[in-house]
């Protein structure tokens, strides 16, 4: 018989995280701590994380369904199936916490050449929004640290001293040397879009993350027909449970790439039904982490190196906090490294 319990641990970000939504100060996620009855010592945990605002899980409704889950947590078919449609951050914390309790236990969810030490991950540097002088400072160390994919959070400051600040870092970098990714979290409006779209062509930017808010199906796609810069659609993934709703999205806009985030999406499983659905239509993909702590960034981080994608992931979001969890990941030269000689301390959960 299984048993489980949940604990709740509030992230405290080392630097104001700004973004279109407001600016980040803190980050609420629970841990799912699962057992067998008879072996309590042996324990799987998974991780439940809340983007207020971006997560579709409603947050006041959290805890009572933790603790509706952890009282019947025998009742998997039902958990994993339909009862925890409404949270697929719940359903991606019990999913890996499971797995890591198959696995024995150790963190240890997808062993591979990255969990052996000898694979790495590439990854991007995120750049938060700010003032000008705030950005530039970010992107300086990003770069000296050996990034050479950067991701921008747009749309906080004026458009134009944004193009500024992307043409700066095109007179020192090319295409070649820095790859430069933009994210507007949904920050334009679908009359003014495609103008913006084409003055980052004109800086060679790599893709955009959801250029117009999502559920605008038809805008989006005129978008997507004509861009001159890849679109990366986001958030219009959150939300789809299904597989016929999937395909559906993604005939009707016809994205270059999507980007998945398994603790808003429900999943492990469900991120691979997204991929395999992608792969049909020929669109691309990376998977990015949703500000999780190192206990979901481990098994998401885990879980993608098995997948063999060679463009830099978003998989950065480890170094964030003030109280993230001890573990064997670690970032050097814009690679994920998983060190097996390290050990987790899972004092702070405490």
């Amino acid at each position: 018989m299984l048993q489980a319990r949940f604990q709740k641990h509030t992230l405290r970000f080392k630097i104001p995280g700004g973004t279109s939504r407001g600016v980040l100060k803190t980050k609420d996620s629970w841990f799912i701590f699962v057992w067998e009855e008879s072996l309590p010592e042996l324990q799987g945990i998974g991780e439940c994380s809340i983007i207020r605002g971006l997560s579709v899980d409603p947050w006041p409704e959290i805890e009572d369904a933790l603790d509706e889950l952890c009282h019947d947590i025998n009742n998997l078919q039902h958990w994993l199936q339909d009862g925890l449609a409404r949270f697929p951050a719940i359903r991606f914390g019990l999913e890996t916490a499971l797995k890591d309790l198959g696995n024995g236990g150790k963190r240890l969810l997808f062993p591979s050449g990255f969990t052996d030490g000898k694979l790495t991950i590439p990854i991007n540097g995120l750049i938060w929004m700010g003032d000008v002088d705030f950005m530039r400072r970010q992107i300086a160390e990003k770069i000296e640290k050996g990034f050479r994919c950067i991701k921008l959070k747009i749309g906080a400051i004026n458009f134009e001293e944004e193009l500024r600040l992307l043409k700066s870092i095109r007179e020192d970098f090319n295409e070649d040397e820095l790859e430069l990714r933009v994210d507007a979290n949904g920050g334009f409006s679908p009359d003014g879009a495609m103008e913006k779209l084409y003055r980052l062509a004109e800086l060679q930017v790599h893709s955009i993350e959801q250029p117009i808010r999502q559920n605008q199906w038809e805008a989006m796609a005129r978008l997507c027909e004509t861009t001159p810069v890849p679109i990366a659609l986001d958030e219009e993934l959150i939300g789809i449970r299904f597989k016929e709703e999937l395909q559906k999205m993604l005939t009707s806009i016809r994205p270059q790439y999507i980007i998945l985030k398994p603790g808003l999406l429900g999943g492990l499983s469900i991120s691979e039904m997204f991929i395999r659905e992608a792969e049909k239509q020929n669109i691309g993909w990376w998977v990015t982490s949703a500000l999780e702590s190192n206990v979901g960034l481990n098994a998401i981080a885990q879980w993608t190196a098995t997948l063999n994608n060679p463009l830099p992931q978003g998989l950065g979001t480890g170094q964030l906090f003030t109280n993230n969890i001890p573990s064997p990941l670690h970032i050097d030269k814009a690679e994920l490294y998983y060190n097996p000689q390290a050990n987790w301390d899972l004092n702070l959960m405490r």
